[in-house]
């Protein structure tokens, strides 16, 4: 059976492996290698991923399979990317793998966008008008 890292919040390495087509003692060697690839462990020792997990571990096998980085260049270029929050890179990842803090956080900014042009004009603020 074929899963989306989306169907469930823990994946284990194996599942993970047969994911990404990696496998497990590449994980577990990137994970000695790239600090935000940081999977927990469950109380049996054995790593848990989780979907963003996941989204790291396909971003370090574009860089380093289909761009070509070599592992010091693909720590540095993840520095840049979390360093510069603009900067975005095209990845053929599973739509289902948004962390689910930026969708609430998208929800409320539309939410607010809403609300704001739900108001009467007339209680708006005429400052613009004066300019």
């Amino acid at each position: 059976m074929n899963k989306s890292s989306g169907d469930k919040l823990f994946y284990s390495i194996g599942e993970v492996s047969e994911m990404t087509g990696l496998k497990p003692h590449v994980l577990r060697y990137w994970q000695t290698e790239f600090p935000s690839l940081n999977p927990s462990k469950n109380q049996s020792g054995n790593r848990m991923y989780r979907a963003e997990d996941i989204v790291q571990v396909k971003l370090i096998k574009k860089l380093l399979y289909d761009e070509k980085y070599s592992i010091p260049g693909a720590k540095i270029k993840i520095e840049e990317m979390n360093r510069d929050d603009s900067f975005q890179m095209e990845f053929d990842l599973d739509t289902h793998t948004v962390p689910a803090e930026l969708i609430q956080e998208v929800c409320t900014e539309i939410k607010e966008m809403v609300e704001i042009l739900d108001r009467d004009p007339m209680e708006v603020d005429s400052g613009w008008s004066n300019r």
